[in-house]
């Protein structure tokens, strides 16, 4: 079993090969390729997660296509002073498929 654990934005992901991840969103063109830092690599029972050795791994994905998160609706509320603030929001996202860990 191979996966790489990589940094995308402020969180971090799982990804396997032929794997499908919803990401912030990335300033590349749909049906472009993007490289992923990776900063744990699992081949079987052989885990590196050093620095030096993360250097030569290298994950790819392609772009499917960017795209928007569901709204929420943030409401602020105090009592007894007539504040009352409504706001809403969708966040950019982008949908990519990895292609290849090597």
């Amino acid at each position: 079993m191979v996966y790489a654990v990589v940094r995308a934005g402020g969180r971090q992901e799982k990804v396997e090969v032929g794997s499908i991840v919803v990401l912030d969103r990335l300033a590349a063109e749909q049906g472009g390729t993007v490289e992923l830092a990776p900063v744990l690599f699992v081949d079987g029972d052989k885990i590196t997660h050093d620095a030096k050795a993360l250097e030569k791994i290298k994950v790819k994905a392609e772009v499917l296509g960017n795209e928007r998160g569901p709204k929420i609706v943030i409401q602020k509320y105090k009592n007894k002073t007539g504040y009352k603030k409504r706001q809403g929001h969708r966040q950019e996202l982008t949908r990519i498929k990895i292609t290849s860990i090597a």
